[in-house]
Formats: C-alpha cells, sequence, structure tokens
C-alpha cells in the first residue's frame, strides 16, 4: 500500500511537471499580441453649438493608453496661422517627437489634442460672431474629458502652440490660470504697438481685421478687441488672480520677425513680477525651429504634471 502511494504521488509530480514545463513552453511559442502603438486621429469632428459649425481636432494618443486603464494628462497644442489641425500632425512631427520624449523619460505619457481654429486667433471676434474662446473654454475641453479618459483636474492641463497659436496659448494661460498649470507659446504672435500701428493697411484687414476690427487705421488699432486681449492688461489681471502660479515657457527665434513682440511681452512679465522661462534661441519663424523646440515644451509642461 505504501509502496502504491508513492508510485500515485510521483506519477502525479510528474504530471505537474510536465503539465507545467509544456505550458512554459507553449507559451514562448504562441504568438503575442504586438507592443501598442501611439496613435493620431486626425480630423475627429465636433459639434459646436457656440459656433453653429463642426470643429475638426486631432489628437495624439500615447502607446500605453491602449494597454492600461489609467487616466491622462492633457496638453492642448495650438497651430499657427493659416494652418488647421493638421498642422502639428504633418509638419510637426508631434507623433515621433512625443513618442521619443515619452520613451526616453523626457515627458510624461499625455494625451495632445490639436484643434483647428481657422484663423480666429483663439479668441472672441471683435465684431462677436466667432467665439472660439468659448467654444474652446466651454465645449472642447468638456468634450475632450467626456471623450477619451483624461485627468480633468487644472494641475494635468497644460497649453501650447506656435505663432498665432503663440498669441492663443498665452491669452489662455494668462485669462485661465484656473483652468490651465502650465503654458508654453513659441514665436507667439504678439507685436508691438508701433509694429501694429504701422502695420499696412490689407495685411491689418486680412490677418487681424476678425479678431480685432477691420478696417482700422493707426492709434484706433489699439483700442476695443485689441486693447482687452493686449498683453499688458492680460497680465495686469493675471497677476490679481489667487491662481498665479501658472508654469510659463516662452521661446522665440533672433531671427523670427516676431522677436520684438516677444521681448515686450517679457519685459512685461518681468515687471509685473510673473514667473516664467524665456529661451532666444537660434532660428526663425520656421517648422524647423518648432519641431527642435516640441521636445522642450513636452519636457516643461510634464514637470507641471509631476506632484
Amino acid at each position: 500500500m505504501r509502496k502504491s502511494k508513492f508510485f500515485l504521488h510521483s506519477v502525479i509530480s510528474g504530471l505537474i511537471l510536465l503539465f507545467a514545463f509544456n505550458s512554459s513552453y507553449s507559451t514562448d511559442l504562441i504568438p503575442q499580441p504586438p507592443i501598442e502603438n501611439s496613435k493620431i486621429f486626425e480630423s475627429l469632428k465636433l459639434k459646436s453649438n457656440i459656433l453653429g459649425r463642426d470643429v475638426s481636432y486631432s489628437v495624439y494618443m500615447p502607446a500605453d493608453y491602449f494597454i492600461s486603464d489609467r487616466s491622462y494628462p492633457v496638453l492642448y497644442l495650438l497651430h499657427g496661422y493659416t494652418d488647421d489641425e493638421t498642422g502639428w500632425t504633418q509638419f510637426g512631427n508631434v507623433q515621433h517627437i512625443a513618442d521619443e520624449a515619452i520613451q526616453n523619460g523626457n515627458a510624461s505619457s499625455m494625451i495632445i489634442v490639436m484643434p483647428d481654429a481657422g484663423v480666429s486667433w483663439y479668441i472672441n471676434s471683435a465684431d462677436g460672431e466667432e467665439l472660439y474662446e468659448d467654444f474652446f473654454i466651454k465645449e472642447l475641453i468638456p468634450h475632450i474629458e467626456s471623450e477619451f479618459r483624461v485627468r480633468s483636474k487644472r494641475e494635468f492641463r497644460a497649453v501650447a502652440g506656435l505663432s498665432m497659436g503663440g498669441f492663443g496659448s498665452m491669452v489662455y494661460g494668462l485669462k485661465y490660470p484656473d483652468i490651465f498649470a502650465s503654458c508654453a507659446p513659441l514665436s507667439a504672435a504678439f507685436f508691438t504697438d508701433e509694429e501694429a500701428q504701422n502695420m499696412d493697411e490689407s495685411k491689418w484687414d486680412k490677418m487681424l481685421g476678425q479678431p480685432f476690427g477691420a478696417g482700422l487705421k493707426g492709434s484706433d488699432r489699439l483700442n476695443g478687441n485689441y486693447k482687452n486681449y493686449h498683453y499688458k492688461k492680460l497680465i495686469a489681471d493675471y497677476s490679481k488672480s489667487k491662481y498665479n502660479n501658472v508654469k510659463f515657457y516662452i521661446d522665440c527665434g533672433d531671427d523670427d520677425f516676431l522677436i520684438q513682440g516677444n521681448m515686450k511681452l517679457k519685459a512685461a512679465l518681468t515687471n509685473t513680477g510673473v514667473k516664467h522661462e524665456f529661451r532666444v534661441r537660434d532660428g526663425s519663424h520656421s517648422w524647423s525651429y518648432w519641431r527642435s523646440a516640441l521636445p522642450q515644451v513636452l519636457s516643461f509642461v510634464s514637470n507641471s504634471f509631476h506632484r
């Protein structure tokens, strides 16, 4: 009886070992699902009641979004004048740059939202017919936070952009410090008052007529909606806010035609005591410059996401 018990025990142990071995062995032979890659969803549509039309937007989704159930911080990345929601995806190489920054540990895994803003300058227009700023704050952000796994607290929300988008991101960072924790404008389209007053009539009307009022000349351009969004007013209002701890990173090329406006912006921030980082690098108003700036932008906003 003892012998048969031993034999039975040996057989069972052997079967267990054989099963374990075969299980381990066969697992190696079974094709494993590939590691997910990041994805760009380009030109998605959001029906806006405020604007009365569909608005397109593109989204960068980090690779681990598809293999986890966690929620992610969000960077709203704004395009420049005459571009659209595909600017950063097609010319800015955002997917490759973000992938590399995240994989190297230089940036947090994040969702990047790139909305189309036409030539609205991301603000409410002078005639009140294009309320893009209202759309962005009241419709786009809530939509993104309902459609994707997003960390919806202020400290996990950032805004950045280039040129017209640099202007828009700075406006949002200063006007809505209760919504954004960090802000990184590149080649922000801020003009000096002298540049605005002396701008050619056709250029003013074509580029700035919608946001600030067409047909204006000279010093009249500095009033109305232009004054509402003047960096000095925005900075003064921001400095009085209880949320005056937004992290600002400003970057403009030394050969950029907007460098004088950016220097004025920097001086106003300094004179008002608003903390910020300011960079002037070798370069002009070009995609090669903005692509070279994006890794540092991703690293900078990631620091604001960390707790």
